[in-house]
């Protein structure tokens, strides 16, 4: 078919598209009057992801963020908090939403809490912006101002539960911790009464600052004392030196010569310094202490073993009662903080416009319909019933050549 033949058919069907047209036009404008508009108000909702919590300091990211954010946006429409926003509408009390319940079908056996909470269920659209943490809250509503009513109760239902988990879910763990931090304890007190059995049973004492028995560190002290003893003997030699010294100088040096002054003035200090004969005297009696005191420690290195191996134990069952005990304050801590890591990013505003139906949308449908269904419809009437209008019908129709066409009189 040529563009010719296609113009004259439009030309000789015209009216019949633009009836079609008109008719459809016509229907959609019915249904525009006939179809209950939608309005849609949105609650929009931050996840603190990327914020250390403030307790454990702890962050989510990657894959168990994606998983948090999915389980976040079931909740939303989950019956626990569904069911806490029809209570927060008094939904409960509506006389035409009791009327509606009391007409529903016979084999609908939902309570009358959840069959409203189906409602705001059914009429619910979470969604995430892309590359970002905050969540989308859209209710569709009958009016504007009911749709904003429900779409912020829904966030502060959703806010609050989410608050009522944290804190449930960080008290059943502090109890855990709780129990597990008893057992702990009772541990460690059984391993410190062991220590203080056998240091009672075997005279040996354990200090708890570096962990040395009281023996060991009585020979080390006295080890200390020993090498000062030694070192005032060496004393000893210096002033022997210097008495030499001064009196070989006496005999050259005048008594008020800088010199001699100097050199009786170093041995003074040698002779402060040595202290007293009756302490030098008693240096043989106190290595005589240190070779009994180290012979007391060499005895009882069996003994002193076993002290430090109890010891050891005692010292990481109190790390591991600290450690539980510091994990359950610090869930106790989590199960009294009011932060769930979501911020609301203010109430829903009433829509301005209803999302449904798009007028331009169902206007233009319609007109695009009948046009269409104009045309199929003025081709279908032309191929079942043919008509010759021109030179080029008529050869299409023969399919013989034409030689002529003679003009009709005007």
């Amino acid at each position: 078919m040529s563009i010719i033949q296609f113009w004259r058919i439009l030309r000789a069907r015209w009216l019949l598209i633009v009836a079609t047209t008109i008719f459809c036009f016509a229907g959609g404008f019915v249904a525009l009057q006939l179809m209950a508009p939608r309005w849609d108000a949105e609650a929009h909702v931050y996840l603190n992801l990327l914020k250390p919590d403030p307790v454990t300091g702890e962050m989510m990211a990657g894959a168990s963020a994606r998983a948090y954010i999915g389980t976040q946006v079931a909740l939303i429409t989950d019956y626990s908090v569904v069911g806490q926003t029809v209570d927060k509408l008094g939904w409960l009390s509506d006389p035409n939403l009791i009327r509606q319940y009391q007409n529903r079908s016979k084999s609908d056996t939902r309570d009358f809490r959840r069959w409203l909470a189906q409602i705001i269920m059914d009429r619910t659209r979470v969604t995430v912006y892309d590359n970002s943490n905050i969540l989308n809250i859209i209710y569709s509503g009958t009016d504007p101002e009911s749709a904003k009513v429900v779409a912020n109760a829904l966030m502060q239902s959703y806010l609050e539960n989410s608050l009522a988990f944290r804190r449930a879910d960080a008290t059943k763990n502090a109890e855990w911790y709780h129990l597990q931090a008893q057992k702990a304890k009772t541990s460690l007190e059984e391993a410190q009464s062991t220590v203080t059995k056998f240091e009672r049973e075997n005279n040996v004492v354990m200090m708890q600052d570096d962990r040395t028995d009281v023996d060991s560190a009585r020979l080390t002290a006295m080890a200390a004392q020993s090498i000062t003893a030694d070192a005032g003997g060496g004393i000893d030699g210096q002033l022997a030196e210097l008495n030499a010294q001064i009196k070989n100088a006496s005999e050259v040096l005048g008594p008020n010569h800088p010199d001699l002054i100097a050199l009786k003035a170093k041995r003074a200090a040698l002779l402060a310094a040595a202290g007293s004969a009756s302490s030098r005297a008693g240096a043989s009696s106190h290595t005589a202490r240190v070779d009994r005191q180290k012979a007391l420690v060499i005895a009882e290195r069996d003994k002193l073993s076993k002290l430090r191996n109890l010891q050891t134990e005692v010292d990481l069952r109190r790390d591991l009662y600290n450690k539980t005990a510091q994990k359950e304050i610090d869930f106790r801590q989590q199960a009294a903080a009011a932060d769930t890591g979501l911020t609301p990013l203010g109430g829903a505003a009433a829509p301005q416009s209803p999302s449904y139906p798009k007028v331009p949308l169902v206007i233009g449908g319609s007109l695009a319909l009948g046009l269409g269904m104009g045309l199929l419809l003025a081709l279908l009437i032309e191929l079942l019933n043919r008509r010759v209008r021109g030179a080029e019908d008529l050869q299409s129709l023969s399919g013989v050549p034409l030689l002529t066409v003679l003009e009709g009189a005007r």
